[in-house]
């Protein structure tokens, strides 16, 4: 399979939805900035396309502290291709998703963060000033290191919010207009 155009692909594990929808906003901003972008539940890794794209967004929710165990095994499993150095040089950044404003997402991003640094990624970051801290608001936890949002304990159809989405969507927009300007 060959990739024409500047691709992202974002990998996730979204056990109740909350992580997929995130997602989904991300490769909204993505394609509306004009790049091609492949998104695919962790149970369904296409690695073909991922050994290809020029970016790679991973995302899961936050679980006590830590990413899931499922983004874990992804992790483990791509040790053939952190040997050969593969992703080396392609633009990695994370994002994670949880209940409680704070719940150390953190630490997710900075296990996504090692991660991509082991394989030789170059890592993006979400650029975004906070406008505020409301549900409305664009970067609310005042996140710098990778996407963070928050979802009540309520279905993924009213939740995370309408400004945590915005700022996946613009963060997938900033993503793909870096993977423009890198030739």
């Amino acid at each position: 399979m060959s990739l024409s155009s500047k691709s992202l692909a974002i990998v996730y594990h979204s056990a109740y939805g909350h992580t997929a929808k995130v997602a989904s906003f991300i490769a909204q901003g993505a394609k509306q900035a004009g790049i091609t972008v492949h998104c695919m539940n962790i149970e369904q890794v296409d690695w073909e396309i991922l050994d290809q794209a020029d970016a790679i967004v991973l995302g899961c929710p936050t679980y006590m502290g830590s990413l899931t165990s499922a983004l874990k095994q992804f992790m483990e499993q791509s040790s053939k291709r952190w040997l050969a150095r593969t992703w080396q040089g392609k633009l990695a950044a994370g994002f994670t998703n949880g209940g409680g404003l704070s719940g150390d997402k953190l630490a997710v991003l900075q296990q996504i963060n090692l991660f991509a640094m082991q394989h030789g990624m170059l890592w993006a970051g979400l650029p975004f000033m906070p406008t505020g801290r409301s549900s409305q608001d664009i970067n609310r936890m005042s996140s710098f290191l990778g996407l963070m949002t928050q979802s009540d304990n309520a279905p993924a159809e009213i939740t995370p919010p309408e400004g945590d989405l915005e700022t996946a969507a613009r963060f997938g927009e900033h993503l793909a207009l870096l993977l423009k300007r890198l030739n």
